[in-house]
């Protein structure tokens, strides 16, 4: 691939498996907080669009040399896929690509198109699903136009168990329009009832462009203090059931942390295939640009930065539970935090926004909640 390469930041990263994300930009209906890059498809898009996946997937088979231990299909809606579709680029994948034995490989689907996509997708080797529930609130979903009702939800996690798909990670969404403690708490424990093994959970921010955005202040939503209630109550409950809370908006059963969205925060290296997709490959990171005519002409991808900096690697390793361990830092960078860092931390930590030991600094659930603010405070120590 000619995209030009600076210099590699982070060289021993080089030895690691990777990640490979793929992109499929099509729903059948853009939901009112949506602002990702997604549309309806239409005549031969998806077709076309599989096609020149395959063929990025192949430049990049010819570059790369090292095996792939994650693979995640996410959207948009990749459900919305159709079978032969789906088995052409599982075949590109896996003839340009060595994916490892225990390889995690995820999918996408929204409750509304999975019925027949779980019976192929679990036939060609997915074994992990992320179902977009948001709410067991049929009324919320229909707010959020989601087109699916939480019996979808539920039908869709039965059938993927049948067919041998026992991973199951499903996303909630807190601080929506009319909501309060008691309707997320009903919610939330109608979806524990499906025994999910992994749960992400997400604040509603309100886009500029979304149909959310364009209601402005006449959407209904709770105050800051009613969406930290939530946060907060949802952490708790969650824990109190059994999920390890490992990244500010994900939690999981033991040994069900999502592997691919841990080579985020781990700062380790993946590629990202489909129009908006970021990379973070030999130690830089790139995106292709949020234009489906320009993936489909072969454009190359765009150059960010170097990545794995020392800010990079201080603000990555805080989203983490298990925090930034300062040993970890010094065996990278070759030196310790500064004084200012520790007495920044001290800080933050009479305040009760961090936990903080000799070995290591981590946020509390509360300290989650104003995550940039503290890092920021904490990067701006260091610099």
């Amino acid at each position: 691939m000619p995209l030009q390469f600076q210099a590699a930041a982070l060289e021993k990263s080089l030895t690691n498996s990777l990640g490979l994300y793929i992109h499929i930009p099509f729903c059948e209906n853009k939901c009112n907080y949506c602002s990702f890059y997604s549309f309806k498809p239409s005549g031969l898009q998806k077709e076309k669009y599989v096609q020149a996946l395959c063929t990025e997937i192949k430049k990049w088979g010819v570059r790369n040399a090292r095996p792939i231990n994650s693979i995640y299909i996410g959207g948009g809606t990749p459900s919305l896929l159709e079978e032969k579709q789906l088995e052409s680029l599982f075949s590109s994948i896996s003839e340009n690509f060595e994916i490892t034995d225990d390889c995690e490989i995820t999918c996408e689907v929204n409750p509304n198109s999975a019925n027949d996509f779980l019976e192929y997708a679990s036939r060609l080797g997915v074994n992990r699903v992320s179902l977009g529930i948001q709410s067991a609130n049929d009324n919320e979903l229909k707010t959020l136009s989601r087109l699916h009702t939480f019996y979808d939800a539920k039908a869709t996690i039965s059938r993927a168990k049948s067919l041998g798909i026992l991973n199951i990670s499903v996303d909630i969404m807190l601080g929506l329009p009319d909501s309060s403690l008691k309707s997320l708490e009903n919610s939330v424990k109608s979806i524990l009832r499906l025994n999910p093994n992994h749960v992400s959970a997400y604040i509603l921010k309100v886009e500029e462009g979304t149909p959310f955005g364009k209601l402005g202040d006449s959407l209904n939503l709770p105050s800051d203090d009613e969406v930290c209630k939530q946060y907060l109550f949802l952490c708790d409950l969650l824990e109190k059931n059994g999920y390890n809370h490992y990244e500010i908006s994900n939690f999981a059963l033991d040994g069900f942390e999502s592997r691919h969205n841990n080579k985020y925060w781990l700062c380790e290296e993946y590629i990202g295939i489909g129009p908006s997709a970021h990379s973070f490959y030999e130690g830089n990171r790139f995106y292709y640009s949020n234009s489906l005519a320009d993936f489909l002409e072969g454009k190359e991808p765009v150059f960010d930065s170097v990545g794995g900096d020392e800010e990079e690697f201080i603000m990555l390793r805080l989203r983490l539970a298990r925090g930034l361990v300062f040993k970890e830092f010094k065996d990278t960078f070759g030196k310790d935090l500064s004084e200012d860092f520790f007495k920044t931390a001290k800080l933050l930590q009479k305040n009760g926004l961090v936990n903080l030991s000799d070995n290591k600094i981590s946020l509390t659930n509360k300290g989650m909640l104003v995550s940039n603010s503290i890092i920021s405070k904490l990067i701006y120590s260091v610099v």
